[in-house]
């Protein structure tokens, strides 16, 4: 049996719908459209996302992480495009802040099984790293989707984010790293500071390519393919050919024997522990492909 049979017996044993949709439309040549209707289970009718779309947060309400999971979806679609990407765009420009920022988690974000930092954050405070997400991940819809890409909530948030990156001037959070590189990605060729500062920021990331992520699990961290999964990218130049092949052998060794693969952070309740394995796995197997080895 092959990676991709193992993978998919997995997902069809163990993975949350909008995973199997995900994976269904990717690999096995599915309908788009199944797996948006996948996605607006998780919709408000504010125009955001809930209902634990983010595994580690358990809240109905509409919350910016699980935006970033909403726009992987849309992503994955490309080119058909959904109402839901501009109505998502909508409510984010919404709660975004006077500067243009978003929040890390709004109110309503506490609920039983969610992770405890949801609730301690503060939805006054502006947060790079959820911004440079979900920016970084609208840029890639908006590819694809003019709506997204000519919607002015986007315009903003991207320029928050560029104002707070050009201030880094020491190496940030390892997270907080790979979304503000990634953003930068996005951007390349489309704002003049994209180049420069991706470069600039680009030599925080150790030659390894490897940075533990502070507070979090033992042996968290993120790794070469978690800040540039995609060939062909300009970010992937801030990392060596040894880094990314190295990795790239690491992650195909990590499937595990029940076909799927393990995140290494904490979760927060039993549900989200398979949840994130669904979504992981989704996200190996579309890494594999695009570096040519999911077939080995």
């Amino acid at each position: 049996m092959n990676r991709l049979e193992q993978a998919s017996q997995f997902m069809e044993a163990n993975a949350r719908v909008v995973e199997r949709r995900r994976f269904e439309h990717l690999f096995r040549g599915g309908d788009p459209k199944e797996a948006l209707a996948a996605l607006a289970a998780h919709a408000n009718a504010d125009g955001g996302f809930g209902w634990a779309l983010h595994p580690d947060l358990r809240s109905q309400s509409s919350q910016p992480v699980a935006a970033i999971h909403a726009l992987e979806v849309l992503e994955d679609v490309a080119p058909v495009t959904s109402p839901l990407a501009a109505g998502l765009c909508d409510w984010l420009g919404g709660v975004s802040l006077p500067d243009g920022a978003l929040p890390f988690a709004l109110a309503g974000a506490a609920s039983s099984g969610s992770a405890p930092m949801w609730a301690e954050s503060d939805p006054s405070q502006p947060s790079l790293l959820i911004t440079a997400a979900v920016a970084g991940a609208a840029h890639r819809v908006a590819q694809h989707d003019p709506a997204v890409a000519e919607h002015p909530w986007l315009a903003r948030a991207s320029e928050f984010c560029m104002r707070q990156i050009q201030a880094i001037d020491a190496a940030p959070m390892a997270i907080v790293l790979r979304f503000a590189l990634q953003l930068l990605d996005a951007l390349h060729g489309r704002h003049p500071d994209a180049g420069p500062e991706l470069e600039r920021v680009g030599a925080f990331v150790p030659a390894s390519g490897t940075m533990a992520v502070t507070g979090g699990a033992e042996g968290e961290s993120m790794r070469p393919l978690d800040f540039s999964p995609v060939p062909g990218r300009p970010l992937r130049a801030v990392l060596s050919a040894a880094a990314i092949a190295s990795d790239l052998d690491r992650l195909a060794a990590q499937q595990a024997p029940d076909g799927g693969w393990d995140v290494d952070w904490h979760v927060y309740s039993p549900a989200a522990a398979l949840e994130w394995r669904g979504d992981a796995t989704v996200r190996a197997l579309k890494t594999l492909r695009e570096n040519g080895r999911l077939g080995g």
